[in-house]
């Protein structure tokens, strides 16, 4: 019966976990991007970052990288005018 019991437990564990990377997967992709924001403010700036993103004008319009999970957005700021 034990064995039982600890076969849920580590079971309960494992979805739990699942459960909260797949939150934190939504969170990151459902959440507002600044790039859109860093672009309207400087129009005339070709690269700029917020700590966690860093995105670029392109010829193939805007590019950014991906955030980091546990990364806190700052004020966008001009990397390259």
């Amino acid at each position: 019966m034990a064995e039982r019991d600890e076969s849920l437990a580590v079971s309960v564990a494992v979805v739990t976990a699942l459960a909260a990377a797949m939150l934190a997967v939504l969170a990151t992709v459902f959440s507002p991007r600044p790039d859109a924001q860093g672009a309207a403010r400087e129009p005339a700036c070709s690269e700029w970052t917020d700590g966690c993103i860093v995105c670029a004008r392109t010829a193939q319009g805007l590019a950014c990288s991906t955030p980091g999970i546990a990364c806190v957005p700052q004020a966008p700021r001009c990397l390259k005018p």
